[in-house]
């Protein structure tokens, strides 16, 4: 087979070239990626909720929660590996109910809710919530918002794979390994 030739058209754009790439995956890599794969779907679906620990946190709505599996669905497509916004609703709302929050952390939790309300259609919320949150948060409180994100995230991440080690089931003998004693008659 020839080696075609390529010609690259130069429009103006001051843009450095795409390396290609590598034509041979490694297959640790690709069986790495499956686990990951794997680990993330299970995660989406089966993870537990983070909830603020408090005498409150019985008291998340449960229309909240039930959306958050779609909510885990929509961040992971972004891309973004952290908890999504509903899940720091869920995280916020019993810690709201224990005593006043710093104004940063108000700002957070409203523009949480709005985002919530706006995302899954929630239009009474959607009014009250237009009127007490802020349009946009500060550089500061994105950045607190993102490091309680990513906290929410490990936990529930950490808590999966500790259940999915105590819920692996154990052989009591070891398996046979010679097929002579698979298909052995009794």
């Amino acid at each position: 087979m020839e080696k075609q030739n390529v010609v690259q058209l130069d429009f103006g754009f001051e843009l450095e070239p795409t390396k290609t790439p590598n034509p041979t995956p490694n297959p640790k890599s690709l069986k790495k990626d499956k686990s990951d794969f794997v680990i993330d779907f299970v995660d989406l679906l089966q993870s537990p909720i983070i909830v603020y620990p408090s005498q409150w946190q019985d008291a998340v709505p449960k229309d909240l929660l039930n959306n958050i599996t779609m909510a885990r669905m929509l961040t992971q497509m972004r891309g973004e590996h952290m908890a999504s916004l509903t899940e720091v609703v869920a995280y916020m709302m019993p810690r709201t109910f224990e005593s006043p929050m710093p104004s940063e952390w108000v700002n957070i939790y409203t523009w949480c809710g709005l985002q919530y309300a706006k995302t899954f259609k929630k239009t009474e919320q959607m009014e009250a919530m237009e009127e007490v949150a802020p349009k946009q948060l500060s550089e500061y409180e994105m950045g607190l918002l993102k490091r309680l994100r990513i906290w929410i995230y490990e936990k529930r991440r950490k808590a999966l794979k500790d259940s999915m080690k105590t819920s692996t089931p154990k052989l009591k003998e070891p398996s046979p390994n010679d097929q002579a004693e698979l298909f052995q008659k009794d």
